[in-house]
């Protein structure tokens, strides 16, 4: 089980931390950010495991979690990039069939970006808010996904308020992908900013999935305001439709 990373340096509890002076021309934000990557753990760690950002391990302790990668599992990552998550997928579905006891699955990762190829991951350059992404999924998937997550976050604008509003917005374009492309009791995963707009999204997610937590895994800046939804059992869209989902 993923666990945060402790520190081995044979010195108790006092750790080695890496001061970083202000160069010239450089910003005091830009020097105290980089001070933060060269002192994260879970930074260092990233490099030695060859994943390629820190947020690897945040799928990893929600996936531990509740188990939604599962082996044959066919994936969509939206907003792929660098790739951490679609890492994760791949070695958690069996992407590359290196267990012949279990079903192989599938990772389609997409990006509005060109993103550096990952073995067994199927990388495409899209717009998933344009008229024919969701059949163009489908048809690369070869049916519906089981898994739709999203790390996806708007640039950040300075302003509280404002950034918290543009992530619920890509929450809740990713959420309406997931519900054209989801399979029956699949699973649905993003990233939002605590902030109170979320309130109506999760009470989408309550109509539509069985289960729904919002929970802050390890991995997560404790300083950051970031939380992540992960929605399973999938069952329609029942308010849409008037229906009234099951009973628990």
């Amino acid at each position: 089980m993923t666990t945060p990373p402790k520190n081995t340096s044979g010195r108790g509890q006092r750790e080695l931390r890496v001061r970083v002076k202000t160069a010239k021309g450089r910003k005091l934000s830009s020097t105290l950010w980089l001070e933060r990557q060269l002192n994260d753990p879970y930074v260092q760690r990233a490099k030695r495991e060859g994943f390629r950002g820190r947020a690897a391990y945040k799928i990893l302790e929600l996936d531990e979690r509740y188990g939604f990668l599962k082996p044959g599992a066919r994936v969509v990552d939206l907003g792929c990039a660098p790739g951490g998550w679609c890492q994760v997928a791949v070695e958690r579905v069996n992407a590359l069939g290196q267990n012949p006891k279990k079903p192989v699955g599938t990772v389609l990762g997409v990006d509005l970006q060109e993103v550096e190829p990952i073995a067994g991951a199927e990388i495409h350059q899209l717009d998933f808010l344009s008229n024919d992404a969701d059949a163009l999924v489908k048809g690369w998937l070869g049916g519906e996904a089981d898994v739709v997550m999203s790390d996806m976050a708007a640039a950040a604008s300075g302003h509280k308020g404002t950034d918290h509003l543009r992530i619920i917005a890509l929450v809740e374009a990713a959420l309406a992908f997931a519900f054209d492309v989801l399979a029956e009791d699949g699973t649905f995963v993003a990233k939002v900013l605590a902030g109170g707009a979320e309130n109506e999204m999760n009470a989408m997610l309550k109509r539509n999935f069985k289960k729904v937590a919002n929970v802050k895994p390890p991995a997560s800046r404790s300083d950051s305001s970031e939380k992540f939804v992960v929605a399973m059992g999938f069952r329609g869209r029942a308010a849409e439709t008037g229906q009234e989902p099951d009973a628990e």
